[in-house]
């Protein structure tokens, strides 16, 4: 008997908390009370989680030129920028068709699982991708990866409910950092790993599996680095409030949680928690704030990858077509430069910033700095020796910086637009619209950039002019969009 009062005393307790007992979702809030520092551990799930989803994605962009030209499939050498693009992209298509589900079923069967599975499958697929014999293999395992990869959209959720809520802007912080510094060690994996025979021939002869699977080992290394997230994600801490699923385990009937209610006077609170479980949750795509967000968030992601893609083949390109003519290794050390920066000031400077300015006042500041960023690159060229690496290594830092925060400052007013029990949709919806923008950038980006390279001599806004005016018409259409009545708070 005196087991079972201290049982219902506890229960009692947990009711009038607000917390249910064995719910995963419930015993990280209590222990997000308990512990009030910063969360270490979750910040490090948040980040190894991150980075694998951003690996995979532009690991193959140094040599997909030359995995396409061994496919044999382009009849000409200017063929082969075609079929590398369909690859590119299919990555993109099959990630913006399964967003949305996958952001259901992380609301529906939490967030772990979908986490789990998301690793998981780069583990398998990135590994296949690095044994291609073909050009359809290759399309159709880049698509399943995407297709698979769930990863995006349910940490951007679970890093905005692992910590308290003066800790949310370093979470998500950790979440665009991390994706920032994946997308500049995933190339430069690619870039050493790939061809090893050739490369490395004392290490690794013709003969092995690196021999005759010259992509294989750049993707083997991010799959072993994937396994080893997969296996660390077994003691992730679920963050889903799974209440319904708990009462019905607990209770056969409802007689317990009747006589619970009634000895602590809660029969009327838990009838209405009871109207609120099974009344319909409100319809995503009506929710203003949320959608609003989410198209600035994909005029500005348009505006980013247009920029990667112009941003390498600007470095390379030479100097009387207004490029810098730098090596694939000199932009290499540039984007090292901007990644380390770029985490220095997320981790540490802007949570204060948003702290005290705001996410949308730190969005807006963002997009206004980085127009006259942008419009300085085209001068940057006409400059030569140290002054010139000094000067783009501070640009692209500052731009990458503006970039992130910006990113960032979305993020939280996404995830603030939603209930908890709805994020993992929002963010798929989101990842989805995002990766139709981005799968249309790359080569706009470079269809413009071919264009303005025709345009040396024109008499308004010549060469590369041309480029940098047309991303700062996107910057300053998202900056716009970022006002009312456009954008509506929640």
């Amino acid at each position: 008997m005196a087991e079972d009062g201290s049982r219902n005393g506890e229960t009692d307790g947990l009711l009038e908390k607000g917390y249910h007992e064995n719910c995963p979702g419930c015993k990280v809030d209590r222990l997000k009370e308990l512990e009030r520092g910063v969360p270490y551990k979750n910040l490090s799930y948040i980040w190894i989680v991150s980075l694998c989803t951003a690996l995979p994605i532009t690991s193959l962009f140094p040599f997909i030129y030359f995995m396409i030209r061994d496919f044999h499939i382009a009849k000409t050498e200017e063929d082969i920028g075609f079929f590398a693009g369909f690859v590119g992209s299919s990555y993109m298509i099959g990630r913006a068709l399964t967003s949305v589900f996958w952001g259901w079923l992380a609301d529906r069967h939490g967030r772990k699982p979908v986490i789990l599975l998301g690793t998981a499958s780069v583990v398998v697929f990135n590994t296949l991708f690095g044994l291609s014999t073909s050009f359809w293999m290759a399309l159709s395992i880049r698509f399943i990866l995407g297709s698979l990869n769930s990863l995006i959209a349910t940490v951007r959720a679970y890093a905005s409910e692992v910590c308290r809520e003066e800790y949310q802007a370093l979470s998500l912080s950790v979440v665009s950092t991390s994706r920032g510094i994946g997308l500049i060690i995933g190339p430069a994996i690619g870039g050493y790993f790939a061809q090893p025979a050739d490369k490395y021939p004392s290490v690794f002869t013709e003969s092995s599996i690196f021999g005759r699977f010259p992509y294989f080992l750049p993707c083997l290394v991010i799959s072993v680095y994937s396994l080893g997230v997969f296996i660390a994600c077994w003691w992730l801490p679920e963050t889903l409030h799974m209440h319904d699923k708990i009462v019905n385990e607990r209770c056969d009937s409802s007689e317990i949680l009747e006589a619970s209610a009634e000895e602590s006077g809660m029969k009327e609170q838990i009838a209405e928690s009871k109207e609120t479980k099974i009344s319909p949750k409100s319809n995503l795509w009506t929710n203003w704030p949320l959608m609003s967000t989410i198209i600035v968030y994909c005029i500005f992601s348009l505006q980013e990858i247009a920029y990667s893609e112009i941003f390498s083949l600007w470095a390379v390109s030479d100097k009387r077509f207004g490029g810098l003519s730098f090596s694939s290794q000199d932009v290499g050390e540039v984007l090292a430069i901007s990644g380390f920066g770029l985490l220095m000031f997320q981790l540490f400077l802007y949570p204060p910033i948003e702290k005290m300015a705001g996410p949308l006042m730190v969005t807006r500041l963002s997009a206004a700095i980085s127009i006259p960023v942008l419009s300085a690159y085209p001068y940057i060229a006409m400059l030569s020796g140290v002054m010139l690496h000094i000067a783009i290594n501070f640009a692209s830092f500052l731009r990458n910086t503006l970039m992130i925060s910006l990113v960032t400052g979305l993020f939280i007013l996404q995830n603030n637009a939603v209930p908890r029990s709805q994020r993992g949709a929002a963010n798929g919806i989101s990842t989805t619209a995002m990766s139709v923008f981005k799968a249309f950038g790359p080569a706009g980006g470079g269809a413009i950039f071919s264009w303005a390279q025709k345009r040396q001599i024109a008499a308004f806004l010549p060469g590369d002019q041309l480029v940098f005016f047309i991303l700062n018409l996107l910057m300053f259409l998202g900056l716009l969009m970022t006002f009312k009545p456009f954008l509506a708070l929640p």
